[in-house]
């Protein structure tokens, strides 16, 4: 008898809590095995292959490409202990996530592989409060459609047929049906005095996403007013005109979500918690091409123009370790780090990303090297870990490659400095006293001003420029 195992969307680690289902990497009536990946998603941070840790037929999928659901929603459900059509034992007749050593069988507790997510946490989440699904109907995608629950009975009689009084609405509570599964969104709409009954949801069968409740939010902040409650008086109309509706011709509407939506929440909270400054100057970098250059033809690996950057701020960061901190604004301290986890910023197809490189002031440049191309790599390919996009606290952006000279960079919250490197061209400048062709580059840095004041940024800055100018100084640091 085959016994059916309900598969929910695991912790994905790093405080996230929700998923967008991109790609099914299996159907309904397929045979899976343990561990084997079924749907591909797309989490704040990254793109994650998540594997089944069971054995069996998969009897149900829950959410079409495209939607949107927190964790602890299910994901799929397995059989486990059928057979295979052929008569064989299928992958669920093997020793499977089940097969507990306390001996209880498939017919015990239904524990998973242990690697539901490799990197993500891996042991079983601890429980959770429970989701709740549109009017707990069955999965669209189900094998056989589920029995329509009885009417509620009162006294022998249907509750439909006797009268009684509406009760009163609460923004954002629900006492009927409502086409909305994330208690994010709940929670949301309810702070904001929104109605989910009032609303149409844009995810499949109408389900209401937290992109509907934003949208309906901004749209009440354009035409001067929020969500209230009963009583609760409206706020003053604007005079700004409203934004055009949805439909529009000639408008189109692009839902911040996933990783966009990550670093516009980012970059909003840098500007708005951090009092920034940003202070820049240019460098003749002739003589660190010509090291680069000189390096390279020497043989081995080659070494890159960013991993000598990252070599020079590490240095800088040795000698103004006031920049490689943070700001706790609860204790109301400043938290310097011992050590330089280098974030750099890699444009990818699906947004801007900022990989970690741990430990960049042990090493060298050709490890250093070796790692940028690491990362960068796995940020193309949407295989970067939440660990890879954390824990940062230096980032250097070379907004170079882009083709543009300068920026004012935003800080990479919650760090306090950014240095932002522009593109390498010949320019003239002025050498030994005479006017000559040289590589000049742009140097910017953006940092905290509650952690240092100018003269330890323009002090760190002037030291990244000379280093830049003349390679040799930094065999001061070696």
């Amino acid at each position: 008898m085959a016994q059916v195992l309900e598969f929910k969307l695991p912790d994905l680690g790093e405080g996230l809590t929700e998923a967008e289902i991109v790609r099914w990497l299996v159907e309904v009536g397929d045979v899976v095995a343990v561990d084997q990946p079924v749907v591909e998603v797309e989490t704040a941070k990254a793109m994650v292959d998540v594997p089944c840790p069971y054995g069996g037929v998969v009897t149900a999928r829950f959410g079409a490409e495209g939607t949107e659901l927190p964790v602890g929603a299910p994901l799929l459900t397995v059989a486990v202990g059928e057979p295979a059509e052929d008569g064989q034992a299928g992958p669920a007749d093997e020793a499977g996530p089940a097969d507990s050593a306390d001996g209880r069988g498939r017919s015990g507790a239904t524990e998973g592989s242990g690697n539901v997510l490799v990197g993500y946490g891996t042991s079983e989440a601890p429980a959770r409060r429970r989701r709740v699904r549109p009017s707990d109907a069955a999965p669209a995608e189900a094998a056989t459609p589920a029995a329509p629950p009885a009417a509620p009975v009162a006294n022998g009689r249907p509750r439909a047929a006797e009268p009684a009084a509406a009760p009163a609405r609460t923004p954002g509570a629900v006492d009927g049906p409502v086409p909305v599964i994330s208690p994010l969104v709940r929670r949301l709409a309810r702070q904001n005095g929104l109605d989910l009954r009032e609303m149409a949801g844009s995810g499949p069968e109408g389900l209401i996403l937290r992109a509907d409740v934003e949208y309906a939010l901004r749209a009440a902040a354009a035409q001067g007013r929020t969500g209230t409650t009963a009583g609760e008086p409206r706020t003053q109309r604007t005079t700004d005109a409203p934004a055009p509706a949805a439909g529009t011709p000639g408008v189109t509407r692009v839902p911040l979500k996933g990783i966009r939506g990550t670093v516009a929440d980012k970059l909003s909270r840098s500007r708005t918690e951090i009092p920034d400054a940003t202070c820049w100057v240019d460098a003749d970098a002739t003589e660190l091409m010509r090291t680069r250059a000189a390096m390279n033809a020497a043989g081995g690996p080659k070494i890159s123009v960013l991993a000598l950057l990252a070599r020079i701020c590490t240095a800088a960061l040795a000698r103004f370790p006031e920049l490689n901190s943070s700001v706790d604004t609860g204790a109301r301290e400043i938290v310097q780090y011992a050590d330089v986890h280098l974030g750099f910023a890699a444009q990818t197809d699906r947004g801007l990303v900022v990989p970690v490189v741990r430990d960049a002031h042990t090493r060298d440049a050709e490890s250093l090297t070796a790692e940028f191309a690491r990362l960068t790599e796995a940020a193309r390919a949407g295989t970067l870990t939440p660990a890879d996009l954390t824990g940062g606290t230096f980032t250097l952006n070379n907004y170079g490659v882009f083709g543009v000279d300068g920026s004012t960079p935003i800080v990479n919250h919650p760090e306090a400095a950014m240095l932002g490197v522009g593109r390498i061209v010949p320019k003239p400048w002025v050498h030994e006293g005479e006017l000559a062709v040289r590589q000049v580059v742009q140097l910017s840095l953006t940092f905290d001003h509650r952690v240092c004041d100018g003269g330890t940024a323009g002090g760190f800055l002037r030291y990244v420029a000379n280093c830049v100018e003349q390679p040799a100084v930094l065999l001061r640091t070696l």
